[in-house]
């Protein structure tokens, strides 16, 4: 066991300085060499220092702690009911307060997952922070699982080359670690929706096809659906569309054979954005509106189908049903906001505010909104393939109004941002 690092690790939970702890002990500088194991302390220092942070050294394997960490590990993905996660953490916890011991790290690096899979990036943030400094002291393990973790919390803040760059440190690991198929798996199915959100879709269906082959074997007929929808995603973008509706097909098939809701609406909403590419809008508002139909959607869920419903009734000129799922969409939104501030002048807010006032005839407000905001936003977030759209769509309501130099400059955004979409 690396003692230094546990130490330290407890410490820090207890928001306890350096000074504080090495006062009447040992000198700062030299719990420093201990925190940093650039020294072996005697077991008596060790002690009082242990001592100090109320916790206690135990070299002995506890079997009833080990079997309940591997118990709460297990629990660690969203499908999982977060209530008894959390009541799972909350028995776990005070005993790992107590006790250094050979499970301290792992649990803690497990925290990061916990935190994100309730969605308190803040929290996960803090525990990486805290992990930071004595990372390079892990075992294989230990790092792999820190790999994967700070992979998943960038994937969640859609910084997706940080999360690809860890989950790579992950997968070098993974022999050396020990790590079992269904691990590795996961592992490659995080690599799937990465490579597929950075556009590199040979990865996306090379990960996606080597995490389903563990999937089958584990009859995990949920992840085999959503290694579908990844599929179903890669394959349309290189064009082979009979092999996207397939792979779609397959998913809702999977989806509706287990009763899965999130499985049933990924399929309909992506066969929805399919047809829609197509321009094939009666089969795109068709799929869009099964998807709206699931019950329990997230807020950010269910306004990417109603937005996309009014942008195909608008795209018809069918007006009146598209203000209908506008207002719907606002009215959802206006509650998000109330709970998540990410909600504020974000993809959604801009969207619904932009065809109001398309549908309302606000020409001055549309063009402000997307020249001040909307269009700068879309740039920040090197989102090249809603630049191309919402620029064209700039670019041809200033040609009808006859400002053809404004409307020149929108193409030439447009086309730009297809140029960077193509070398994604």
């Amino acid at each position: 066991m690396h003692i230094g690092s546990f130490i330290k690790l407890h410490r820090l939970k207890c928001k306890m300085t350096q000074e504080e702890l090495s006062e009447g002990i040992v000198s700062l500088s030299y719990l420093s060499k201990i925190e940093n194991q650039k020294t072996n302390a005697s077991p008596e220092i060790l002690q009082l220092l242990c001592d100090r942070l109320g916790i206690e050294i135990s070299e002995d394997t506890d079997r009833e702690i080990e079997e309940k960490c591997k118990e709460w590990y297990d629990m660690l993905f969203d499908e999982n009911d977060k209530k008894v996660m959390t009541e799972k953490y909350e028995e776990l916890q005070p005993l790992m307060e107590r006790k250094i011991n050979q499970h301290t790290i792992m649990f803690e690096i497990h925290t990061i997952r916990y935190y994100i899979v309730l969605r308190d990036l803040g929290k996960a943030l803090h525990i990486m922070n805290k992990l930071h400094d004595m990372a390079d002291s892990f075992n294989y393990e230990e790092s792999y699982y820190w790999h994967k973790f700070k992979g998943n919390y960038y994937a969640h803040k859609e910084v997706h080359q940080e999360a690809l760059r860890n989950y790579k440190l992950a997968e070098k690991v993974i022999r050396l670690a020990n790590i079992a198929d269904k691990e590795i798996a996961n592992l490659h199915y995080a690599l799937s929706i990465t490579h597929n959100y950075l556009r590199e879709d040979l990865e996306a269906v090379d990960y996606a096809n080597r995490a389903m082959t563990v999937f089958q074997q584990n009859y995990n007929f949920f992840y085999c659906a959503l290694c579908h929808i990844i599929l179903g995603i890669s394959y349309q973008r290189v064009k082979d569309l009979d092999a996207a509706i397939k792979n779609y097909n397959l998913a809702l098939h999977l989806g509706e054979l287990n009763k899965n809701e999130t499985i049933v609406y990924l399929a309909h909403y992506n066969f929805g954005y399919l047809y829609s590419i197509m321009g094939n809008s009666e089969e795109a508002i068709k799929h869009y509106s099964l998807a709206i139909e699931t019950k329990d959607l997230a807020y950010k869920t269910k306004l990417d189908a109603l937005t996309h419903l009014v942008q195909e009734f608008y795209m018809i000129r069918e007006y009146e049903k598209a203000k209908a799922y506008v207002k719907q969409a606002m009215e959802i939104l206006e509650v998000a906001k109330c709970k998540y501030d990410d909600f504020y002048n974000g993809y959604h807010n801009y969207m619904i505010e932009v065809y109001t006032c398309l549908l309302y005839d606000d020409f001055k407000r549309f063009k402000t909104i997307l020249t001040d905001d909307f269009i700068p936003y879309l740039k920040r977030r090197g989102d090249y393939s809603n630049l191309v759209f919402y620029a064209k769509l700039l670019a041809t309501h200033l040609a009808e109004r006859g400002k053809y130099k404004e409307s020149v400059e929108y193409y030439k955004l447009a086309n730009s941002s297809y140029d960077q979409l193509i070398k994604l």
